[in-house]
């Protein structure tokens, strides 16, 4: 368990020494709330990055894996949000209550949330009602220009389909879900799964169709069944397939605590506008073969 204050405990992750005023209304708005990272429910927590174990610093030669270190990126919110239709680009519409915060402490000139920049991930799961899962990381510090994550943000989405990356760990849940999903795994999404990359001035997203796979569309429904009783940790990462982009670190983690279907906020695709006009585009893959080194989904 890590033992750094910003990553244990839902107080520190919203410090005001780390986090701006934006930051802190994002963490504790909408309808899904930050919870305690061990006891919660119904809500999100900030798994520390040591829970995770990535590609180490030998993985090329020895295939090593070690814990992953703090976070490259801060949270900065979660939603759990219900449409009639898919919810695509959501950091555009002029309802996203995160880029509100954002942009309200830009207008008011504070210079760190000038310099702030979103990477967002929205998990798509479809149903009679649509569902978001959108996850929100950011940070006020340049991102090193020439890395990993500074190379993802900026390249193509042919380089992001081939490093976009999920690890999964199920913390508590019924063994079916165990059994299914498997207590730990990874799956490249890009080339799993449809992504579709949204690009803006201080900010990307990430929109995941899960309903582009009838794989993971039917094991994310099972888990669904019985998501009261699961909990699970995610955690979001740019592969590392160089030896010079070792060891591999998380960009952000989740903690979703057996969560309440009806806890979405509903959100009108009918009648709202985006506040800012599209500044990415999408790219369709094919569904492919989860990720062969960790995946035991198949």
């Amino acid at each position: 368990m890590c033992s750094t204050k910003l990553q244990n405990s839902p107080a520190a992750v919203a410090d005001k020494e780390e986090a701006g005023d934006w930051r802190q209304e994002a963490i504790n708005g909408g309808s899904l709330k930050l919870v305690h990272l061990e006891t919660g429910s119904n809500g999100w927590a900030s798994p520390p990055g040591e829970l995770f174990s990535l590609r180490g610093r030998n993985y090329f030669t020895k295939k090593h894996k070690s814990p992953s270190g703090p976070w490259l990126l801060h949270p900065a919110g979660v939603d759990w949000l219900r449409s009639t239709s898919k919810l695509d680009h959501v950091l555009s519409r002029s309802d996203n209550r995160v880029m509100q915060a954002l942009r309200k402490q830009q207008s008011e000139g504070t210079s760190t949330a000038k310099k702030s920049f979103v990477l967002a991930v929205n998990l798509q799961v479809p149903g009679r009602d649509h569902h978001s899962a959108v996850f929100y990381f950011a940070t006020d510090d340049p991102i090193p220009a020439g890395s990993l994550l500074y190379r993802f943000i900026h390249g193509d989405d042919s380089f992001r389909n081939q490093r976009f990356k999920i690890v999964n760990r199920i913390v508590k849940g019924p063994w079916i879900v165990k059994a299914t999903v498997g207590n730990y795994s990874a799956c490249l999404l890009g080339k799993a799964l449809n992504c579709h990359y949204h690009s803006g001035p201080n900010y990307l997203e990430i929109d995941v169709d899960i309903g582009s796979s009838k794989i993971a569309t039917a094991i994310l429904h099972l888990a669904l069944g019985c998501v009261t009783a699961v909990t699970i940790d995610m955690g979001f990462v740019v592969e590392a397939q160089e030896e010079e982009d070792l060891p591999e670190r998380l960009f952000g983690a989740v903690r979703i605590c057996q969560m309440e279907m009806s806890s979405a906020t509903f959100v009108d695709t009918a009648t709202n506008r985006p506040a800012i006009a599209p500044g990415g585009h999408g790219n369709r893959v094919q569904a492919s073969d989860l990720h062969d080194e960790d995946a035991n989904i198949n």
